[in-house]
């Protein structure tokens, strides 16, 4: 069984959708022949991408939830219905002692998804930090710093949107 941990960019374009839901669904199946678990917080963007894809492989599902008020707080009324439906498809959902979805909560849950994992899956642009942590490019370098595998997926004609997120990227 191989364990794999998703970190990526929440503001992807609808068109890089598809490109990345095809470049995910080839990284999973390279591991289903043992069994894959996924790893993710699924957010909006890579992180539910890759849930899906996961689930759709057969995979089991692991969520880590970066602090008790994330739902509430952070999950937009778009993306609760997929939020939720994910949830209810864990094998097992773990919540962080965060009270609130902040830097701390995000680089905690980044620390849990690269401890508990045997390879790190990123959907990631290959940008550097923002500066404001726990983002993807945060996540890619603390695996790296780890001594943990990562594999990028940014397929060709990926894009993020333009402007702020008001969730972590």
């Amino acid at each position: 069984m191989t364990t794999l941990a998703v970190t990526g960019h929440m503001d992807l374009t609808e068109g890089s959708v598809p490109l990345i839901r095809a470049a995910l669904r080839g990284v999973l199946q390279q591991y289903t022949h043992d069994g894959v678990t996924g790893l993710s917080c699924i957010a909006r963007g890579a992180d539910t991408l890759f849930a899906e894809e996961l689930l759709a492989v057969g995979g089991r599902l692991v969520v880590i939830v970066p602090s008790r008020d994330y739902r509430r707080t952070v999950v937009g009324p778009d993306h609760a219905p997929v939020f939720d439906r994910l949830l209810e498809a864990a094998a097992e959902v773990v919540t962080l002692p965060h009270e609130t979805a902040d830097r701390d909560a995000y680089e905690a849950a980044n620390l849990a998804l690269i401890h508990g994992a045997d390879r790190l899956v990123a959907v990631w642009d290959g940008r550097p930090p923002t500066g404001k942590g726990g983002g993807t490019a945060d996540a890619v370098a603390a695996a790296r710093a780890a001594g943990l595998d990562v594999d990028v997926v940014w397929p060709d004609g990926a894009a993020r949107q333009d402007g702020p997120h008001p969730e972590r990227s």
